[in-house]
């Protein structure tokens, strides 16, 4: 069984940054895809980004193209993602997600394990 713990999330200003961690159980992190995914207050979750296994394939949704950029650190068991130039509209609780299939996916239901979620809020 995975464990996911996501950290990082907190209040930031509109064009401010906050870098999200997530911290994976086991053994084997270095074999699966990771992905973030966002879920603003009354809406469905939605696809931000996701890496390779190996780190040198990413995806990007177009809402966070060229502000956030996802990472990831094998050795620490950790997927990160920097949030660079945050708006209002990136207000959402962020969830990062595990992917046990061999394509790196964008959509939801391609990931099998989830954190518990942290809570972004950008306001002034």
């Amino acid at each position: 069984q995975v464990q996911l713990v996501e950290s990082g999330g907190g209040l930031a200003q509109p064009g401010g940054s906050l870098r999200l961690s997530c911290a994976a159980s086991g053994r084997t992190f270095s074999a699966y895809n990771m992905g973030w995914f966002y879920q603003a207050p009354g809406k469905d979750r939605e696809f931000v980004a996701a890496i390779s296994r190996n780190g040198y394939t990413q995806y990007y949704g177009n809402s966070v193209k060229g502000r956030f950029t996802i990472s990831r650190d094998n050795a620490k068991n950790t997927v990160y993602l920097q949030m660079n130039g945050l708006k209002p509209e990136d207000t959402a609780v962020y969830y990062c997600a595990l992917d046990r299939s061999v394509p790196l996916h964008t959509i939801l239901s391609a990931y099998e394990y989830w954190g518990q979620g942290t809570q972004v809020t950008v306001s002034s």
